[in-house]
């Protein structure tokens, strides 16, 4: 009878030989999944994305309450609505 090919290199319940590799303990086993996981990689890099578009937002503003740029862009929206 052949072994479970999905049960290879474990011991079997009857007591057959033991695994080849040594076993982790079941904390450092969940430690080192997390760690080598990429669960929350995503929100990670949303979390990024989001905190460079406010920096940017946040510099479009102090640009756009200068006075120059203030005057160019009323100037533009004159210019957009004369007629003729």
């Amino acid at each position: 009878m052949h072994p479970d090919p999905t049960h290879a290199g474990r011991a079997n319940r009857s007591g057959g030989e033991p695994s080849p590799r040594p076993t982790m303990p079941t904390g450092l086993r969940r430690l080192a999944r997390r760690l080598t996981g990429e669960r929350g990689a995503a929100t990670a890099e949303y979390a990024v994305a989001t905190m460079a578009a406010v920096g940017f937002a946040g510099l479009l503003v102090v640009i756009l309450r200068g006075d120059e740029v203030r005057g160019i862009l009323t100037d533009l929206v004159r210019n957009a609505l004369s007629v003729g």
